[in-house]
């Protein structure tokens, strides 16, 4: 497929379509004020990246609850204290023509108690000494997600995208590892899968009908089952209950090494399924503009960046004025990203990753 079908809008189930087929990653970065508003930095990044020619940019892991924290500086959407900045957020992003959407956190078990974090497992047994969830609290955090994608409306967002990846709480649910509940919340897929279906299907409730709903899926570690993956996908997909799914891969290209599906690319499990109006988007080391037109390719519906709009805010632009256009890549410079106009805050926030970084360089 060439490079220019990457610039062809993309209609959605509800609300209006993406310019393009480009989709800012969320991107932690660290550099929020302490209580969870948006900071002058903050506000500086959206600036620069709602000038980039992005489809649609989503903003960081945002925790819907204060006791949902799980790292310092993050952004908050648990107050309408917060409304100000974010509001400011989203008219960054639509003066720049880009679609918005905050990403729904809680960071479940892993909530950091050194900043205020109340950690939440589903489980009795995730962490020594701490009880898992009640029902009744699990219902808590089910309706603090709604409320959070009710303010993200009010500031003025097109929709929201729900952190199911990495461990935090949506994925933890669905986990058979981290999941032995006995009540209505766990047990078999369906149970273990309630806890995200009702926050969908409680947003789509509560916000408008043209609001727009995201999910951030990972399919790795954690004790997940990719075959129980696909079927509550499938099951999501049908049911329409989502405008996209955003597949969180740590390389596009990565094939399955074990199990009922072993030497299959992981992409194409995904891309195989029936998902009616539902848009399928993917993410991982798409660094070239050649390589991101292949996924489009290989049936995906749009492309997710994150690390290139870290070393470019630009890049798609970039793509779309040299269609053989590649990132600079990693290893970068401290300098680099500085002279690029990436605040402190974000660089030191980079130092946890070695990858990141020439040696000596920041």
């Amino acid at each position: 497929m060439s490079v220019s079908y990457l610039f062809e809008p993309l209609t959605l189930l509800h609300g209006p379509a993406m310019r393009n087929r480009f989709m800012l990653a969320p991107l932690t970065n660290q550099q929020s004020e302490l209580d969870g508003r948006a900071s002058e930095f903050d506000l500086e990044w959206f600036r620069q990246l709602s000038q980039g020619g992005y489809g649609l940019l989503t903003t960081c892991a945002s925790h819907v609850e204060a006791g949902g924290i799980a790292f310092a500086r993050q952004l908050g959407i648990f107050d309408d204290a917060q409304l100000p900045g974010l509001t400011e957020i989203a008219r960054l992003i639509r003066e720049g023509g880009g679609l918005s959407a905050v990403q729904l956190h809680h960071a479940g078990h892993r909530a950091a108690p050194v900043l205020g974090g109340i950690p939440s497992p589903a489980s009795d047994r995730t962490l020594p000494g701490v009880k898992a969830l009640t029902t009744q609290e699990v219902e808590r955090i089910r309706d603090s997600f709604i409320a959070a994608a009710k303010r993200a409306e009010k500031a003025g967002f097109d929709g929201v995208a729900l952190h199911g990846a990495f461990g935090w709480i949506l994925l933890e649910f669905m986990s058979p590892l981290l999941n032995d509940r006995t009540d209505k919340y766990g047990g078999s897929l369906e149970n273990r899968a309630r806890l995200t279906i009702e926050i969908m299907e409680g947003i789509r409730a509560a916000c408008g009908p043209d609001f727009q709903i995201g999910w951030r899926l990972s399919v790795e570690r954690y004790g997940l089952v990719l075959e129980e993956l696909r079927e509550i996908a499938a099951t999501i997909f049908d049911r329409e209950l989502i405008d996209y799914l955003d597949l969180a891969l740590w390389d596009t290209t990565q094939v399955v090494q074990e199990g009922v599906f072993a030497g299959r690319k992981m992409l194409s499990l995904f891309t195989e399924i029936a998902r009616k109006g539902v848009r399928l988007g993917v993410a991982g080391k798409i660094w070239t503009a050649q390589h991101a037109a292949e996924i489009l390719d290989e049936g995906a519906d749009f492309v997710i960046v994150g690390r290139p709009a870290i070393l470019e805010r630009d890049y798609p632009l970039r793509v779309q004025a040299d269609p053989f256009h590649k990132s600079p890549g990693l290893p970068t410079t401290g300098e680099y990203l500085r002279q690029g106009g990436l605040s402190e805050r974000f660089i030191r926030h980079l130092r946890g990753w070695d990858y990141f970084f020439v040696p000596g360089s920041v």
